[in-house]
């Protein structure tokens, strides 16, 4: 019968304790490594990420409307989703002003005492060729840039009040909810010559939330507006110190 010889090959990465003696002696080298695979990684496909909340809140709204198939399957994305949708539709209604409306006495009743009751509206009465109402329509067009949820208007102040004194403008009339919230004669509460749109904000804010720039949502309040707007106040106060200090040093 012939001969079989067997060569055993045991598992790989596996030795004898007589290979472990050899070793610690120095006999051997040392034992190599086990061969490992890398682990497997299927390619990942972006649309079929997990979409998180922070994911949603980057979306644009049309990019919210896209995703209503594939949100289905996860009620509280989706629930999410409808609330992202509704905020950002909320915030394009509340900043659809921006800037001061000229009106007539025939507009007032439609623009002023009948605007929804969640909207402020600024009355600015003022006369061509006075200084003090060119002034003040200045820091009107910055705030009404600033706080779009805010509606701004200007009227010709004897269209607005009939034989109404060239002594008394400019005037603001702040109205809310078909009332009069406020009446402002004159540039005094608003520092005088050296008013600032900073000044007039602080002024019309100091008992009513007149300014709203549209993104506060429910956390909206006069507080908020009153802190923004102290904090544009110093950052200009800072920036034209340090333009005079620019100025000196030349």
């Amino acid at each position: 019968m012939a001969d079989y010889h067997f060569v055993y090959k045991d598992v790989e990465g596996a030795s004898t304790q007589w290979d472990d003696i050899q070793r610690r002696l120095g006999n051997l080298p040392p034992k190599p490594e086990p061969f490992k695979p890398p682990p497997f990684a299927p390619k990942v496909d972006a649309d079929e990420q997990p979409k998180s909340k922070e994911w949603l809140d980057a979306r644009e709204p049309d990019e919210l409307e896209e995703l209503e198939d594939d949100l289905d399957d996860d009620r509280f994305l989706e629930q999410y989703r409808k609330m992202r949708l509704a905020e950002l539709r909320e915030a394009a209604k509340a900043a659809r002003f921006g800037s001061i409306v000229p009106i007539t006495g025939s507009d007032f009743v439609r623009e002023v005492s009948q605007a929804p009751s969640d909207i402020w509206v600024v009355v600015f009465l003022y006369k061509d060729g006075i200084p003090e109402c060119g002034l003040l329509q200045n820091c009107l067009e910055e705030l009404a840039t600033r706080y779009p949820a805010t509606k701004f208007v200007k009227i010709i102040s004897t269209d607005c009040i009939p034989n109404y004194p060239d002594r008394n403008v400019p005037t603001i009339l702040v109205y809310n909810n078909s009332a009069v919230k406020g009446t402002y004669v004159g540039l005094q509460k608003f520092g005088g010559k050296r008013c600032t749109p900073e000044s007039v904000a602080l002024a019309l804010c100091h008992s009513d939330p007149v300014l709203n720039d549209g993104h506060g949502g429910s956390d909206s309040s006069r507080d908020n507006v009153m802190e923004g707007v102290r904090r544009k106040f110093i950052e200009k106060v800072v920036a034209q110190h340090e333009e005079r200090e620019e100025e000196d040093s030349d």
